[in-house]
């Protein structure tokens, strides 16, 4: 099954398209998509939803994960996060794939075995995890954690989704 994770940014935002058969990984593409600092918030939206769309038609990924974000001190900078963050969400969406959200706590920790760790620590192990992956940019190592965080817990969260077994409980 082919995963795609997303790191939103307004700025910049990177992907990562990951292969999962059973429990092996497979790096397929990763990249990032920039919005021009100098246009409105709308276009720049726009840019975003349109490079996205993009990868989504050029990679075909079932599912989608997207790292949450975390309220810095900024009200103003929150608020243009969080509506990028809105289309990076939207964008898979209307492709009609499902979209799975984590904290980046969850990510780093699926990771690497703790939520503080860096992002030499995140970079090193998507090396390992995923050997032979040129990883673009850093935003593009972020987006490629999610997708393996995606990957690894994307199972139990179908398990407990799932209607109970009533043959089972009888």
């Amino acid at each position: 099954m082919r995963l795609l994770g997303l790191d939103p940014g307004l700025r910049i935002t990177g992907w990562g398209v990951i292969e999962v058969t059973g429990n092996r990984l497979r790096h397929i593409a990763d990249g990032a998509v920039r919005s021009d600092r100098h246009g409105t918030l709308a276009q720049r939206l726009v840019q975003l939803h349109t490079g996205l769309a993009a990868v989504i038609e050029e990679f075909a990924p079932r599912e989608a994960a997207v790292e949450e974000t975390f309220v810095n001190r900024n009200p103003a900078s929150t608020l243009k996060l969080g509506q990028a963050r809105g289309v990076v969400m939207l964008a898979p969406a209307l492709a009609g794939l499902p979209v799975a959200e984590y904290a980046t706590n969850l990510v780093k920790k699926s990771l690497v075995g703790t939520g503080h760790a860096g992002k030499q620590q995140i970079q090193a192990m998507i090396a390992v995890l995923l050997p032979g992956a040129a990883i673009a940019t850093a935003d593009a190592a972020d987006a490629l954690a999610v997708a393996v965080c995606h990957a690894h817990h994307r199972q139990t969260q179908r398990h407990w989704q799932a209607p109970p077994n009533r043959e089972a409980a009888g």
